[in-house]
């Protein structure tokens, strides 16, 4: 038998979710609504107009399960209750911003030499914090990949406050 085609495969990223985010994210009517409660809260019949809005024809007792699901996720909260006249409405938030793109085809041409000079940069800085992301204690058992998630929360939530701050205030710059 003769080898056609070999390949070395390189990882390059690293996707950081919990296989009960990912299933919740799975439905595209789900990710939508991360989409719709980032930096707004909504009830679940102002998540159902704003879902039909973006084409998603959904009854209200199915967005109600859709907010379950996410909410068992992790992915949303429950950020108001209010009565009105003996009823109870709750809004729920995220504290979750989805990226969701498609990539042009020339990305790795267009940005490969900026995203090399970088990653060397990041690199270096992440050496530093890796040692500090290890289990601190002798007695906790060494698991690298717990490690390397907190390295990787270190990083997330870093890039999250520079990216809103950069950004958001654009957006909120062209509001005014």
């Amino acid at each position: 038998m003769s080898t056609l085609l070999e390949k070395q495969i390189e990882i390059n990223r690293i996707v950081t979710t919990s296989v009960d985010q990912a299933r919740a994210i799975e439905d595209p009517a789900r990710a939508k609504v991360l989409e719709i409660l980032y930096r707004k809260s909504y009830s679940a019949e102002q998540i159902t107009n704003e879902l039909k809005k973006s084409g998603y024809k959904k009854a209200l007792t199915t967005i109600r399960h859709h907010l379950d699901i996410l909410k068992e996720a992790g992915l949303i909260e429950i950020v108001k209750i209010q009565e009105s006249r003996g009823a109870i409405t709750k809004y729920y938030g995220t504290s979750t911003k989805l990226l969701g793109y498609n990539a042009p085809e020339d990305f790795d041409a267009k940005y490969s030499s900026v995203i090399k000079n970088t990653s060397k940069k990041l690199e270096d800085i992440f050496k530093t914090l890796a040692p500090k992301a290890a289990p601190k204690t002798k007695k906790q058992k060494l698991d690298p990949a717990y490690s390397q998630y907190v390295l990787l929360e270190i990083m997330n939530r870093a890039m999250t406050k520079v990216m809103e701050n950069t950004f958001g205030q654009t957006k909120k710059t062209k509001k005014n």
